[in-house]
């Protein structure tokens, strides 16, 4: 079985810091990065968020229109 090895563009090794020269491939279920310059290999360990952040955009217009709250203007 041949491994498709692809370069990850602007990556920086993080052992020789060479720039351009580390690839990412996949074994089983599992993925790998590889430096083709001074031979660097670790396992890609991807961590997810638990939830994405709130914010204007991915709340309903009823979300954001229940936390309007009206400006009292106080005269001097």
């Amino acid at each position: 079985m041949t491994v498709t090895k692809r370069f990850i563009a602007g990556a920086v090794c993080p052992k020789c810091a060479a720039m351009d020269k580390v690839v990412m491939y996949v074994e089983g279920d599992k993925q790998f990065r590889e430096c083709v310059s001074c031979g660097f290999k670790d396992e890609m360990r991807l961590s997810y968020p638990g939830r994405e952040l709130d914010t204007r955009v991915n709340r309903s217009r009823e979300e954001r229109e229940g936390q309007v709250q009206p400006v009292k203007i106080i005269e001097p």
